[in-house]
């Protein structure tokens, strides 16, 4: 068996933001409200003519400049997302296909704002396996065209974008990528809700928080024991954006008082399975996790899934 690390990151927004002032425009809003609730200044929409796949492979592409490496040296495509329209050729296949690459396996997840790390986990249980020898891992998701735009506590929330990391095997068990713990509340599915048609975002925000708040403390330790990582010695905190009121309380509850944490929601909402990478990568875009330092990833969302590991920055 052999071990796992991210080599590189990458991110894309679309390069239109919509304000706060902009949102109090169009329902029963103001900035002063948004802020004190939720957290947000600002967030990305992508246009008609851009699709999920299409901020996918922007991602991707850099990701993949970043490592070093070619569209040909991917055999593995995960693509984490819920705001797809089509069914078939999925969302893996398509930003395939935009890349150029050979013959690697096409595969989407649906597991909403968890579904990054869920796909990061299967990446790595596949390169471990060897069934795979460098995976392409994605996060991408255009939660603004689901969106309500006449449901003040829904439309301030959601932005578009996406993250992407290269997975790939590494000659010894280094723990790059440390275990994943990962579960759901199924009995809670209707506390966040993609349905209809047309597909429409709704939740139920206190029931959300009080569960966050609440739970998942606890299970962001618990992910930390099983890399062998005290909560005090990560370098970075990146927990689903989906609200700072959240995530600030939550990053306090784990113990990390040495962390940086991700803050990425005030400039670009909620963006579903594509937050944490996106907001990652910008971290370390930027300079503010020094290679090799252990960060704590933890998304939890739809259906009250959750999947966290603690990996180490590329």
């Amino acid at each position: 068996m052999t071990g796992t690390r991210i080599a590189a990151l990458g991110h894309y927004q679309p390069a239109k933001v919509l304000t706060n002032h902009d949102l109090a425009e169009l329902v029963d809003t103001s900035d002063e409200w948004i802020l004190s609730r939720v957290g947000i200044r600002t967030r990305h929409v992508a246009g008609p003519d851009e699709p999920v796949d299409e901020l996918a492979a922007h991602a991707a592409g850099k990701a993949l400049a970043a490592a070093g490496l070619t569209a040909g040296d991917i055999d593995l495509v995960l693509v984490a997302t819920s705001t797809a329209i089509d069914r078939s050729p999925n969302t893996a296949a398509r930003v395939a296909a935009r890349l150029g690459m050979g013959s690697p396996a096409t595969m989407d997840l649906n597991v909403v704002c968890a579904g990054f790390t869920h796909a990061l986990a299967t990446a790595d249980h596949a390169v471990r396996a060897g069934a795979a020898r460098r995976a392409l891992v994605i996060g991408a998701d255009k939660m603004t065209e689901i969106t309500d735009w006449t449901d003040r506590t829904t439309c301030v929330l959601t932005g578009d974008g996406a993250g992407a990391a290269i997975v790939e095997a590494t000659e010894t068990d280094t723990g790059a990528i440390g275990p994943v713990l990962w579960g759901s509340v199924p009995e809670m599915g209707h506390a966040v809700r993609i349905e209809g048609t047309p597909p429409r975002f709704a939740q139920e925000g206190q029931s959300v928080y009080r569960w966050a708040t609440q739970q998942l403390p606890a299970l962001a330790r618990q992910t930390c024991e099983r890399s062998g990582i005290a909560p005090e010695d990560l370098a970075g905190v990146v927990l689903h954006q989906a609200n700072l009121r959240i995530i600030e309380p939550l990053a306090a509850k784990i113990g990390a008082v040495n962390a940086v944490v991700a803050r990425d929601v005030v400039d670009s909402g909620n963006t579903s399975a594509a937050s944490i990478p996106l907001a990652l990568s910008k971290l370390v875009e930027r300079g503010e996790l020094p290679s090799g330092a252990p960060v704590l990833l933890f998304g939890f969302g739809g259906n009250l899934s959750y999947a966290g590991q603690v990996v180490r920055v590329p």
